[in-house]
């Protein structure tokens, strides 16, 4: 009996260690708006959700929180313009906190795309197109490239804005100039591995995918015109497909599945379905539509039907995935969908968190939660860890328990 015990304290200690090395960036793990929970509340308290902790001295931004392991990583701007680097305990205790340099105080001003942890190494980029490598237990910069003023890269009307995407031994950034347009550097060093001039477009606001199901995994992201697939290892363009936003904005991260790419929008572009095929060096149009149309709320996809946010109509739409017909669609505040054990969890302009069940016949809201917290846009994108809903308002980041 005592041998069984130990048995299961050691397999205990072992499923707390292996969870111990689960790490949440940008849209979940795989960056499909996906998160992997189970347990979930299916409905939500009349009362409302209980706030675990909130902390209300972020600083300006959008971005969102980045999780690896017991620890919360969150960028934002304060003290002028400085931009600092936040982590947290999941008490929403103040571990370290450190300025990493100079923030956007231009267009939307605050912090943009969240951090990448990867091997004890936090990686952000600055409003400015400044890549930056923190220890991530120290805080102390590791190395910085400047991809405009070092790598000849061109600012962006609404500042550079990019969760960096590691691949190995590289870490992917687009500069967006006319011969390094994208660049991996050396994780660990900030060496340039290689450079790629692309198309010569500028960046669009793009977080690149990696895409590995195919006979040459890739990387794939947005420039101002373009659909990009770029092998890792030398950084040559296998495709390129040619798609513009009339304000070159391009936000939302490709939503890849089983061969198919879904890209969208906003600036009344729409969506577009690209089949990628086996050899990895090709894609053709499957359909293209302006029923999902967002500027950077994102899409998420359930067995065969995609949701998303339509600006120019004000509508949530859901789609078949094969065909890009409307199944349905309804009149929403603009929203950020995100899915986690089976339930929808939009974050609307006005506020709100909606529970809602992916439904093929209607929005089947079940519950609300106001957000009452913080200031300026409602365009975080929330995150699922545990449990607990992460939910950022400009200087404020609340903690909702949702298990």
């Amino acid at each position: 009996m005592k041998k069984l015990v130990l048995t299961m304290v050691a397999i205990l200690i072992a499923g707390s260690a292996a969870f111990a090395q689960k790490n949440i960036s940008w849209r979940g793990e795989n960056r499909n708006g996906v998160y992997n929970e189970t347990g979930l509340l299916k409905k939500w308290p009349d009362s409302g959700l209980k706030m675990l902790w909130h902390y209300d001295q972020l600083g300006e931004g959008y971005s969102s929180v980045a999780i690896d392991g017991d620890k919360i990583y969150v960028n934002g701007m304060r003290d002028g313009q400085q931009g600092w680097l936040h982590v947290f305990d999941m008490n929403g205790n103040v571990l370290k906190q450190v300025n990493y340099g100079q923030e956007w105080k231009g267009n939307y001003s605050g912090a943009r795309g969240a951090v990448t942890v990867s091997d004890g190494l936090v990686y952000l980029e600055s409003g400015f197109g400044v890549f930056y490598c923190l220890d991530a237990q120290t805080l102390e910069t590791k190395w910085k490239k400047d991809l405009v003023n070092e790598l000849g890269g061109k600012m962006i009307q609404f500042a550079m804005n990019e969760v960096p995407l590691v691949v190995g031994d590289k870490v992917i950034a687009t500069a967006g100039g006319s011969k390094n347009n994208i660049v991996a550097l050396n994780k660990k060093t900030g060496d340039v591995l290689w450079t790629t001039s692309a198309n010569g477009d500028i960046a669009a606001y793009c977080s690149p995918i990696y895409v590995t199901e195919v006979d040459v995994p890739q990387i794939i992201t947005f420039t101002a015109n373009s659909v990009l697939g770029i092998n890792p290892n030398d950084g040559s363009v296998l495709w390129s497909y040619p798609w513009s936003d009339r304000w070159d904005t391009h936000a939302n991260s490709p939503l890849y599945e089983n061969g198919m790419i879904m890209c969208t929008s906003g600036n009344k572009t729409g969506s577009l379905m690209l089949k990628l095929d086996k050899s990895g060096k090709s894609v053709t149009k499957v359909w293209e539509n302006k029923d999902i149309e967002n500027g950077y709320s994102g899409i998420v996809k359930q067995g065969n039907l995609v949701f998303g946010f339509n600006d120019s109509r004000h509508q949530f739409v859901c789609q078949d995935w094969n065909t890009g017909n409307v199944v349905w669609n309804e009149r929403l505040a603009q929203a950020v969908p995100i899915l986690a054990d089976g339930m929808m969890y939009l974050y609307t302009s006005t506020g709100e968190i909606l529970l809602a069940q992916p439904d093929a016949t209607k929005l089947n809201i079940v519950s609300r939660q106001k957000i009452t917290l913080g200031e300026e846009q409602h365009w975080a994108h929330p995150v699922i860890y545990n449990g607990v809903m992460y939910v950022r308002h400009g200087y404020s980041l609340m903690a909702f328990q949702v298990k």
